[in-house]
């Protein structure tokens, strides 16, 4: 075998080593790259929640000492009742609600009360007719009596015992939880191959450059 042949057998022998270590490392890539993108995915949808829920908050804040009106107008703001006032400040942050607290318990998604994150719906009385925001470390924000929009314990005395349910309307996934659209590709639904096709034709296209340079 002369020179010319002995180096591109050479060059040829490396070439298929090198292709099946870049199909293994591939693999390996590419696994790993799906599950960084489902952390990522999560965390964001958890990002997003909590963000909107400190705007809806920060948005009913606003509104502290604004009078109690029963039967107030829908999106009157220099008075409220307890569903109307719910309703403005959901709205103002891109999630609508229907009018009365009987509706609005119907919407969203149950939440156990050990599980009431800021941002969740919850209501009292049965049948129910009085609705709250849940801001966390056991407080609520609403409107009633002379007090009208005000901050509230919910975990003693009347709220308390009057407590009757909850439900989460925040969006999760960058969809409302009232929405029947189906979500975007998940984590779970994702194909691994296609999150990083493009890095790993770059890799591939870049090893074949180098042993075709190689000769």
């Amino acid at each position: 075998m002369n020179t010319t042949h002995k180096r591109r057998f050479r060059n040829f022998t490396i070439g298929v080593s090198l292709g099946a270590a870049l199909l293994a490392a591939g693999t390996g890539f590419t696994g790993n790259s799906s599950t960084a993108y489902a952390a990522t995915s999560t965390t964001t949808a958890s990002t997003v929640s909590a963000s909107i829920a400190d705007q809806v908050i920060a948005t009913g804040l606003k509104y502290q000492g604004v009078p109690y009106e029963y039967g107030a107008e829908s999106g009157n703001t220099s008075s409220f009742d307890c569903s109307s006032f719910t309703q403005f400040i959901f709205e103002q942050n891109g999630i609508s609600l229907p009018r009365s607290s009987k509706q609005q318990s119907t919407v969203g998604t149950f939440v156990p009360r050990n599980e009431l994150q800021p941002g969740d719906l919850v209501f009292f009385y049965s049948p129910v007719h009085h609705v709250a925001i849940y801001m966390g470390d056991g407080k609520i924000l609403h409107t009633y009596g002379d007090d009208g929009v005000t901050i509230t314990p919910l975990d003693t005395g009347w709220w308390d015992s009057h407590y009757t349910t909850a439900r989460r309307v925040l969006p999760a996934n960058g969809l409302a939880a009232t929405d029947s659209r189906p979500a975007v590709a998940s984590p779970d639904t994702a194909t691994p191959a296609s999150i990083d096709d493009s890095s790993q034709d770059q890799i591939i296209g870049d090893a074949w450059n180098w042993l075709y340079n190689f000769e």
